[in-house]
């Protein structure tokens, strides 16, 4: 069983960090997001923010099925579901509004085709159908579908993963590799697309991180093999970072063998490539090495406006998403000026956070109102 009576700060403040990466990364030519994993290596924050969701989901959910049963965790999870479905329909058409205001404001029809708009107006009805069912999507609005698909159907994994998390993982894995193998997709709108995150590829990050908070303080068997893995690890990371910077760097391009790039090209994300994988795998081995459970860091107040972040996630994201493109207006604006670029990111991240902090506010408002009503009306449990 999960180990979910332990609170691990780790996952909120790692969950934060990732959700303000996300922010930064979403704003072109941003030169603030050189400070996020993007640009050193294979993976980014999507792959964090996915593991940490099914690390999470475990340590919610598996108290809950065994006091209270299947059904009614089933329908716990189901109920989150909705929210993130509502929550997504609902930034649909905040996001849409915003481009289509933006657009017509400053004369920049062009945008509606960048942000991959194009189809509300050529068939809107069609459109507004396909967008409720999930394969309709404007950039930058692809991260919570893929969370909503691995979610429903987490009510059918939850009961073997915390008896048998082996198992999970390799059925996962095999139906990953079957996935990239047979080139499996989901359909998307219009009809010449998939999802931009497969879901059926992407399973294997979301449920290696619910199999990892089952194993809990089990992994510690690992530390015998520490030294060695510590040592690929950082091998591998330096390898992901040189070839990343030569993505940027002609001179860094000329020194990757042709063989080497033959081998490890295309890194595809749609279908989350190998690469991308283990060097995720890397990066968080390293974390846990360099960052454990009771670091006495990890309770430092410096920490606080990424672990608010963290805690109010979907609140979050949904801010940071609406925001970011807020964000490359305001910088186009004023020519992807360096000082443009730094604001934006700087008030964006400092929105994002006033509002992590109001929601914990009235979150512990709301904890304090049962007793509060109890105590006035003289009632008790």
């Amino acid at each position: 069983m999960a180990a979910a009576s332990v609170r691990d700060i780790r996952l909120d403040l790692f969950r934060g960090l990732a959700l303000w990466f996300i922010f930064l990364d979403h704003i072109p030519t941003n030169i603030v997001s050189w400070l996020t994993v993007r640009n050193y290596g294979f993976s980014d924050a999507t792959e964090i923010f996915v593991f940490i969701s099914g690390y999470t989901a475990v340590i919610a959910y598996s108290r809950m099925l065994d006091d209270e049963g299947w059904p009614h965790t089933a329908a716990r999870i189901y109920r989150r579901v909705w929210q993130l479905y509502v929550a997504h329909i609902l930034l649909f058409v905040a996001f849409s509004a915003q481009i289509a205001w933006v657009s017509i404001a400053r004369d920049t029809p062009a945008l509606i085709e960048e942000m991959q708009l194009m189809g509300l107006g050529d068939n809107p009805y069609r459109v507004i159908l396909e967008a409720a069912l999930l394969k309709f999507r404007p950039v930058n609005l692809d991260v919570l579908p893929l969370y909503i698909v691995l979610l429903a159907t987490f009510p059918l994994v939850l009961p073997v993963v915390v008896r048998w998390p082996w198992v999970v993982i390799a059925v996962s894995i095999a139906l990953y590799a079957a996935t990239c193998q047979l080139n499996w997709s989901l359909p998307a709108y219009p009809d010449e697309k998939v999802w931009y995150f497969n879901p059926m590829a992407w399973q294997v990050v979301f449920h290696v991180g619910a199999a990892c908070a089952v194993f809990g303080p089990g992994l510690s068997r690992l530390d015998r093999f520490r030294a060695p893995l510590t040592i690929l690890a950082i091998a591998f990371i330096l390898f992901a970072a040189f070839i990343a910077l030569s993505w940027h760097y002609n001179p860094l391009e000329r020194l990757v063998p042709t063989w080497v790039a033959r081998i490890i090209y295309p890194i595809d994300k749609t279908n989350i490539d190998i690469l991308r994988f283990l060097h995720f795998l890397a990066i968080a081995w390293l974390v846990r090495i360099a960052v454990p459970i009771d670091a006495p860091g990890l309770k430092w107040h410096i920490w606080e406006p990424l672990r608010r972040c963290g805690e109010a996630s979907l609140l979050i994201f949904c801010i940071g998403t609406f925001l970011a493109l807020s964000g490359q207006v305001i910088v186009s604006h004023y020519e992807d000026s360096i000082l443009s670029q730094i604001v934006v990111s700087i008030l964006g991240i400092a929105i994002m956070c006033g509002a992590a902090y109001i929601a914990a506010w009235f979150k512990r408002g709301d904890r304090r109102a049962p007793g509060r009503v109890r105590a006035a009306t003289g009632t008790s449990r």
